[in-house]
């Protein structure tokens, strides 16, 4: 079997970081058409299409993006053998991570912890919308997504979802806010509140235990960002309706009390990847 053409592999790690075949050309020195000849070589080397074209920008396909994270990590380790004529560093498989910019920072660590702090593993974490996290999903650019919503469903859909968590939700406060031995009913119709946004789940099933409760309360705050609640909280700006994970610093050094438990109320915590062919094995690492 003939080897790897690591020429051939150059020009594609120039490319694929380009995203345009004519600058890469110049860049490189070479003609348009030499460049296109040498990623065809790679392409019927390696089996699989690397790109594709959308509109005059070339898109890394899926086995595209895998060959890149193999291309970076071997041009990284070339470039530490010149500068050290030792190899002082490890190549590094790459994970990218999507999560929900509104999404509990505690999560987000717990979520990766497995990989944190291992030499072989460069853990990319970007934070965006949700639409945007999706497509990046879609188009190969993150390997999983983190959120609180699952994906649009449908026999079509080539988005699965692994719920990794699912955590009570509580009333949290500062302790010199409320007074001691109170009831939740009492707590709830008499202290401003911070709670999240309308079309949250958390939102939906705190107005439904409301309604049952037969309470109209004064609400502080209506934030989507439960790192902001959390701040909030802190500030003794009013009782937050949280999970208790976003704020299980603050519980355990005193800074915030857990005052009742909301009845029927959970967050679900998802990670979200999608169909491939090569999936990243780091992700079976992480969600399951």
């Amino acid at each position: 079997m003939a080897e790897l053409n690591y020429n051939h592999l150059r020009y594609f790690w120039a490319v694929a970081h380009d995203g345009h075949l004519t600058r890469a050309a110049e860049r490189l020195n070479v003609s348009q058409s030499a460049l296109s000849v040498q990623i065809r070589k790679l392409e019927d080397r390696l089996g699989h299409s690397l790109f594709e074209r959308r509109g005059r920008q070339l898109v890394l396909t899926e086995a595209g993006r895998i060959v890149l994270d193999h291309a970076d990590a071997i041009f990284a380790t070339g470039e530490d053998l010149i500068g050290t004529l030792r190899r002082t560093g490890v190549a590094r498989q790459a994970i990218r991570i999507g999560a929900l910019a509104t999404l509990s920072r505690n999560f987000q660590i717990d979520f990766l912890r497995p990989v944190l702090g291992r030499s072989d593993v460069e853990v990319v974490l970007r934070s965006g919308s949700y639409g945007e996290l999706l497509g990046g999903l879609g188009g190969h650019a993150l390997d999983v997504v983190l959120t609180n919503q699952p994906p649009p469903a449908g026999a079509l859909s080539p988005f699965v979802t692994h719920r990794i968590s699912e955590q009570p939700v509580s009333l949290v406060g500062r302790a010199d806010k409320v007074a001691e031995g109170g009831a939740l009913s009492g707590w709830l119709a008499e202290q401003p509140l911070i709670v999240p946004t309308l079309g949250s789940s958390v939102r939906t099933g705190f107005d439904a235990l409301l309604d049952r409760l037969g309470l109209r309360p004064q609400i502080a705050a209506e934030v989507d960002d439960m790192a902001m609640m959390r701040l909030l909280a802190r500030e003794g700006v009013g009782l937050a309706v949280l999970p208790t994970i976003v704020v299980k610093d603050e519980l355990a050094d005193g800074t915030l009390v857990e005052l009742d438990r909301l009845p029927g109320i959970t967050e679900q915590f998802l990670a979200v990847t999608v169909k491939r062919r090569f999936p990243n094995p780091l992700v079976a690492t992480l969600v399951t």
